[in-house]
């Protein structure tokens, strides 16, 4: 049955609300995931894990499924681009960021993802330009990152800091590959997915075996393993289906709603399982930036605004 539409774009029917709480879910799960591995093995050694493990499932299913990735340069450059925008740096700047802050923290600030894409979208496309409403969705959304941060930057620089200007710089980076990723509308998005986590595997992997020598540490322990695994299989490779999956039915628009959700499972996670406890200040922050973020999408002004004429009528 084709999924209906309106003027404003494809409708979100219960099917796709609680596949989309079930990615929130599961991105959430990757901060909790990473904080397990984190423990004993480092930041590199987490990523190489997560895009090798998700590279080696989506091109198993690439193979049972009849299907065959490019091959020309020009689309494996692109792949390389794409992989280092939106897997290999983010990853490695948020598990690093991780190693001195709550996963919980971690995943608000990996939230302001979309504040910096409408900035970078507004310098570098011509069609979505920074409006009014979106512009003041930014400004409440960055409030919300001085707020967690604002002291940490007043006492100058600690790992505390720099962690947490990691994370952001890899919400820069996924805003980048956001735009990047234009390039890949036309490709199967299957494609695009094992090309850019296989590029990050190759990417990842000197650097990795350069910087970190995981051979060199102790043997982890089944705990490390079973989270890597997760992280690979569950969080990334099986992401990547669902993601496109509720792309194809409910569009790009719909989709981004999943920014909202992330923090709660990630931060639920972190609270109950890992003991993590966050400041007044994040959650204050946590709220400003949902404010910004709804104010950059607009949905829920326009749904109180029709409940409003609804109750007047």
């Amino acid at each position: 049955m084709p999924q209906k539409s309106t003027a404003a774009g494809l409708v979100m029917g219960p099917l796709e609300w609680g596949l989309l709480v079930l990615l929130s879910a599961v991105w959430g799960g990757s901060f909790f995931f990473a904080a397990v591995a984190l423990r004993e093995v480092g930041p590199l050694t987490v990523t190489i894990s997560r895009v090798l493990i998700a590279a080696i499932l989506l091109h198993g299913f690439i193979m049972l499924s009849g299907m065959r990735m490019p091959a020309d340069a020009r689309t494996w450059a692109a792949f390389f681009g794409m992989g280092l925008l939106n897997n290999a740096i983010p990853f490695s700047l948020i598990f690093w960021g991780q190693t001195h802050i709550a996963s919980g923290l971690a995943s608000i600030l990996n939230a302001t993802t979309p504040l910096f894409t409408v900035i970078l979208a507004h310098f570098l496309t011509s069609n979505e330009k920074l409006s009014g409403g979106r512009g003041l969705g930014v400004l409440i959304g960055f409030a919300g990152v001085v707020v967690m941060i604002g002291a940490d930057l007043l006492g100058g620089l600690s790992e505390n800091l720099l962690a947490q200007l990691a994370v952001l710089g890899a919400a820069v980076a996924y805003s980048s590959a956001t735009i990047y990723g234009r390039r890949f509308r036309q490709m199967p998005p299957i494609y695009t997915a094992a090309g850019q986590v296989t590029a990050s595997a190759i990417l990842m992997l000197p650097v990795t075996l350069l910087v970190e020598q995981p051979w060199t540490l102790p043997m982890p322990g089944w705990q490390t393993f079973a989270a890597l695994a997760g992280l690979g299989s569950v969080c990334t490779a099986f992401a990547y289906g669902l993601y496109f999956r509720i792309l194809r039915t409910a569009g790009s628009t719909n989709i981004s709603l999943v920014t909202f959700l992330v923090p709660v499972s990630a931060l639920l996670l972190g609270m109950l399982i890992l003991g993590e406890r966050l400041e007044p200040k994040h959650f204050l922050g946590m709220a400003l930036i949902g404010i910004g973020l709804a104010a950059i999408d607009g949905r829920p002004w326009r749904l109180l605004a029709n409940s409003l004429v609804q109750i007047r009528s």
